[in-house]
């Protein structure tokens, strides 16, 4: 059963203070429907510049006329350009900013919720489901989009931090 750390219910922001989530989990956990649940529920206004101007994922990088295409020796490049969309997003004042993300170890995520606060930012994190359980890990393996194996989600799980 997925762990919502933050529930995905309408979000009333004023101009001063936008909302970031930072998402967590393993790949299949369900992150990604997490934000479409989160984001039907907004004000249309908002809906319609989500996933224009909102919304960042490294995964969405590796699309090449709609076929995922994973490149290890691009990793680092696609990550530096999410951050930067990211960080673009809160400067321009998008009321809703999210990560779509691993982030299962802290560093992962430091720089996203730095600039976040840094730009005024209420910064939330959502952790779907539980890494550490082994039932969950199987689930994440036989659903995730991008053929993740079980052994590489069980490395990636090993490499869960709470915090």
């Amino acid at each position: 059963m997925p762990v919502n750390t933050y529930e995905a219910k309408p979000v009333v922001t004023n101009s001063t203070q936008g909302l970031a989530i930072i998402m967590r989990g393993l790949p299949g956990s369900g992150k990604s429907h997490w934000v479409n649940e989160f984001i039907a529920r907004q004000a249309a206004e908002v809906r319609e510049r989500f996933f224009t101007f909102g919304y960042f994922s490294t995964d969405s990088l590796f699309y090449r006329d709609d076929v995922y295409q994973f490149d290890v020796k691009r990793l680092s490049e696609f990550h530096q350009r999410n951050l930067t969309g990211f960080i673009q997003a809160l400067s321009a004042g998008e009321p809703i900013v999210i990560c779509d993300n691993t982030n299962l170890a802290r560093w992962e995520s430091m720089a996203y919720e730095a600039a976040a606060k840094a730009l005024g930012f209420q910064v939330r994190y959502v952790l779907v489901g539980d890494p550490k359980d082994s039932a969950h890990q199987v689930m994440c393996a036989k659903r995730n989009s991008h053929g993740v194996p079980l052994s590489q989600i069980i490395k990636m799980a090993n490499s869960f931090e709470e915090f």
